[in-house]
């Protein structure tokens, strides 16, 4: 498994490390809708794969701020923001933030996601920052467990691998 501290210090992930040329593991997480929505919802686009601990603070805030940027330029590319934050409070700070290019995706009810990606941080009921990019195929080209939680993860690569994934 990663190697992965929150605020300097280890924690424990919970499920299987996901690597480059796996088959992308499914998962079921609420739309802000409470509607659910699994990785074959998206079947047929590279999905970028945008993990954060919490939507409301700083970094994360960055980091999606950044991939919304991001995602209008991107072509057959959907951007995803998973959390657990509850679906309300994601559809509230989108409004607030003026974020319309990524779909924020809710993982409080059963860490579905968080399990089936390795990123559930068992002592804090939270998800560690992560990135995938998932191409059309459901094959896993791009794999960053960001090794501290609260630093930003590599946008660039991110944004690279997600362009030449197909």
């Amino acid at each position: 498994m990663a190697a992965v501290t929150f605020k300097q210090k280890p924690v424990t992930l919970l499920g299987n490390e996901v690597r480059v040329g796996d088959t992308s593991p499914d998962f079921k997480v609420l739309a802000n809708d409470m509607s659910p929505v699994t990785l074959q919802d998206t079947k047929g686009s590279v999905r970028l794969i945008s993990v954060v601990p919490s939507i409301d603070t700083g970094v994360c805030d960055q980091q999606t701020r950044r991939f919304n940027e991001e995602a209008a330029k991107l072509d057959n590319v959907k951007v995803l923001t998973v959390s657990v934050d509850l679906p309300m409070a994601q559809k509230r700070w989108c409004a607030a933030a003026g974020v319309e290019n990524l779909q924020t995706l809710s993982d409080h009810r059963d860490l579905s996601f968080g399990k089936a990606y390795g990123v559930a941080i068992e002592e804090l009921r939270l998800l560690t920052r992560a990135v995938f990019v998932v191409d059309s195929n459901d094959k896993v080209t791009y794999v960053e467990y960001v090794s501290e939680a609260t630093d930003h993860p590599d946008y660039e690569a991110a944004i690279e691998a997600a362009k030449s994934a197909q």
